[in-house]
């Protein structure tokens, strides 16, 4: 949320918002599910991601197809919505802090 508010891009609050284990989410680079953990009750305009020359929508929630995940085109700075930690939890988005380690290479 604070990356897109960075960059322009509006944030609303959620109705129910994404609380707790098991949220699908595909990664859209690789086609992936992701199973995660969130905690969360805003989110991100798709509409001004689609639009933005500054963002790239990388992860979308599976069951509303809310964004879960965004860069910044032509900068090293990406996020998600969710805690890709999740420990104890699924660990299947671990590999985005070995994506952080190598922007700061």
């Amino acid at each position: 949320q604070i990356l897109a508010r960075a960059i322009g891009i509006q944030t609303y609050k959620m109705h129910h918002g994404h609380r707790g284990c098991n949220h699908p989410v595909k990664n859209l680079s690789t086609g992936l599910c992701e199973i995660t953990t969130q905690n969360h009750g805003f989110g991100v305009r798709i509409e001004e991601v689609e639009a933005s020359p500054l963002a790239e929508l990388t992860h979308v929630n599976l069951n509303d197809e809310t964004i879960e995940g965004l860069k910044v085109v032509n900068k090293k700075a990406f996020s998600v919505q969710f805690h890709p930690e999740a420990a104890p939890g699924p660990h299947d988005s671990r590999y985005l802090f070995d994506q952080f380690i190598d922007l700061l290479k």
